[in-house]
C-alpha cells in the first residue's frame, strides 16, 4: 500500500516546497530588485517618518485636505465581538459592502451623501464622491472628484483657488501606458503637496 500512494507523497511535498517556498520566495526577491519601492510597499515618508502608503487610501477628515472615496471597510466591535463597525480605510479588512444597486441601504446612503455635497439633477456630485471601491482602500480619487473639492480646501487653508487646482493638476496621473484605467489623483500625494505649498 506504501508503495501505491509513495508517489503522491512526494509529490505533494515536492509541490508544497516549491510553490509555497521556492516560487514566493524568488517572486519576492525579483520584485525587491526590479521594484524596491512597489514591492516595500509603496510607503511614503515625511521626515523620516512612514505616514502611509500611496497604495492605500487614508481617512483624511479636515476641510484643510483632499478626501478619498468613502470606504466601506468594518472592524469588530469593541464592546460586542459579533457585530462589526465602520474603520475607514482598514487594510486589514478589504472587502466592498457587497450592497447592490436595488439595495435600499446604499440607495438610501447615496441620497443622504448627494444631499450633505449640495448636489442635484442640476448640480451632480462625481459618482467616486459617494460610492465606495471594490477593495474599500483606493487612494485615489478621479479628477472631478478632486475639482469639486477645491473651492473647500482653497477656503480653508487660505490659497487662492488657481493655486490648490495647479496642485491638482500637478498631482494627476494619466491612464497607464496611455491605456490602461483612467485619470486619478492620489490623495495621499496631492496631500502632502498642499502640506508643502506655502
Amino acid at each position: 500500500m506504501l508503495r501505491d500512494i509513495r508517489p503522491a507523497l512526494v509529490m505533494m511535498i515536492l509541490m508544497t516546497v516549491l510553490t509555497g517556498l521556492i516560487y514566493p520566495l524568488a517572486m519576492t526577491g525579483i520584485a525587491g530588485v526590479i521594484l524596491p519601492q512597489e514591492a516595500g510597499g509603496s510607503l511614503t515618508e515625511r521626515n523620516g517618518k512612514v505616514i502611509g502608503s500611496s497604495l492605500i487610501g487614508q481617512n483624511f477628515t479636515s476641510d484643510k485636505y483632499f478626501q478619498g472615496r468613502p470606504s466601506a471597510t468594518t472592524d469588530t466591535d469593541p464592546n460586542d465581538a459579533t457585530k462589526t463597525v465602520p474603520a475607514p480605510y482598514n487594510a486589514a479588512s478589504s472587502v466592498a459592502s457587497n450592497l447592490g444597486p436595488t439595495s435600499k441601504a446604499l440607495v438610501d446612503r447615496v441620497k443622504e451623501d448627494v444631499a450633505k455635497l449640495g448636489g442635484s439633477k442640476d448640480k451632480p456630485v462625481p459618482a467616486d464622491m459617494v460610492t465606495t471601491s471594490a477593495s474599500g482602500l483606493d487612494p485615489h480619487i478621479s479628477p472631478a472628484n478632486a475639482a469639486a473639492q477645491v473651492a473647500r480646501v482653497a477656503k480653508a487653508r487660505g490659497l487662492s483657488e488657481e493655486r490648490v487646482r495647479a496642485l491638482v493638476a500637478a498631482a494627476t496621473e494619466d491612464r497607464t501606458f496611455g491605456v490602461l484605467g483612467e485619470p486619478r489623483v492620489n490623495v495621499l500625494q496631492l496631500n502632502l503637496a498642499l502640506d508643502a505649498a506655502k
